[in-house]
């Protein structure tokens, strides 16, 4: 098992989107960089686990956990020139771009800040304390992650 960081924008697709869903599951799509790419389509695998972060609103940080219930298949909205994520250079016998599909875990109390995490000395090398890292999907290592969720629990429970 795998442990990553998604992030997202809340007011498009958060924690609370994810756990609204039918079955609480959802296709992690639309992420047009090729290094996050390469992650999903080579990397994320079934049953890793998952920080979701909210990124670009007023409290960013770490807002719950879900799982990957499907590995790395072709994102479909590649191939749909009415899709804000069409490719005209992807065709479904060459893809450029893919997706996970992830399902519901837990959703914290209190999102765990970026700035609480920047200040636990043991976050090192996770993508977001790290200047200049940008990307929508990254790994985290496995001391990290359960730093990080303990943390985000104890947070939620006043400790």
């Amino acid at each position: 098992m795998a442990y990553w960081l998604f992030k997202t924008e809340p007011e498009v697709f958060g924690i609370d989107h994810l756990q609204r869903r039918p079955a609480q599951t959802e296709p992690w799509d639309g992420v047009r960089n090729y290094q996050a790419r390469n992650f999903l389509r080579d990397e994320v695998a079934l049953a890793d686990k998952v920080f979701i972060y909210h990124s670009s609103c007023k409290r960013v940080g770490i807002a719950g956990v879900a799982e990957v219930v499907r590995a790395g298949y072709p994102d479909t909205s590649q191939f749909d020139p009415e899709s804000a994520y069409f490719d005209p250079k992807a065709s479904p016998q060459s893809p450029r771009w893919y997706r996970v599909d992830v399902k519901f875990v837990e959703k914290f109390d209190q999102v765990l800040s970026l700035q609480d995490i920047k200040a636990m000395p043991q976050i090192s090398q996770t993508g977001v304390v790290k200047k200049g890292s940008r990307l929508s999907i990254m790994p985290v290592p496995e001391t990290e992650w359960h730093a990080l969720y303990v943390a985000a629990t104890r947070r939620a429970n006043g400790r």
